[in-house]
Formats: structure tokens, C-alpha cells, sequence
């Protein structure tokens, strides 16, 4: 199966589910920390750590097409801008060390699996 084939298969069904589990962390829960997109990117970070020692055609379906998809960098960046500018300091900076201690900590995790 051809590369881009295998990254659009991924990427379709990443997508979607970041939709989801979004709007349902959302309804479920409320929070001045987005919960919703920590707990995606650290997901996305151990399933990338996880691919990343795969095959090629695991590599591009699993890791670039559904990690790739279902992370969301641009959302965590506003989110984190947002807090920000609305003087929420405290909050932005532990929602920035979070993000990254678990999202580094996932995607060491998946690799040593």
C-alpha cells in the first residue's frame, strides 16, 4: 500500500477521534486546564513513541496518519495563549509543564514497549 494511502487512512480516523473524545472531556468536564487536549496529546505522545520502531507501513498509519491527526500542537498553543492573556499565569504554566513532562514521559514510555 502507498505511503500517502496509509497516512490518509491514519490521519482519517485521528481526526475524528480528537473531535470526540474533545467535545465529550468537554461536556463531561469543565476546567480552567484543557484536560481534553492534555489527555489527547499524551495519548498521541505514547502511540508515536509506541510506532516509532515499527514497521513503515505501521509508521505511516499509526504514527503520521492517526498520531499525527489526533495530536494537536495549534490547539495547545492558543489554549495556552489564552490562559495567558487572560492572567491565568499559574495556570498556563502548569498546563505547559504538564504538556510536556507527560507528553515526553508517554512518548519515552511507548518507545521502551
Amino acid at each position: 500500500m502507498n505511503t500517502e494511502l496509509l497516512i490518509s487512512l491514519g490521519a482519517g480516523i485521528g481526526a475524528p477521534s480528537r473531535y470526540l473524545i474533545d467535545k465529550a472531556v468537554k461536556k463531561a468536564h469543565r476546567s480552567l486546564i484543557p484536560f481534553e487536549t492534555l489527555g489527547i496529546n499524551t495519548v498521541g505522545s505514547f502511540v508515536l513513541g509506541y510506532t516509532v520502531h515499527q514497521s513503515h507501513a505501521v509508521g505511516y498509519l499509526i504514527g503520521t496518519g492517526f498520531a499525527g491527526a489526533f495530536t494537536t500542537w495549534s490547539t495547545f498553543a492558543v489554549e495556552e495563549h489564552h490562559l495567558i492573556k487572560k492572567n491565568h499565569k499559574a495556570t498556563a504554566y502548569l498546563y505547559l509543564a504538564l504538556t510536556l513532562v507527560l507528553g515526553i514521559s508517554a512518548a519515552a514510555i511507548g518507545n521502551r514497549l
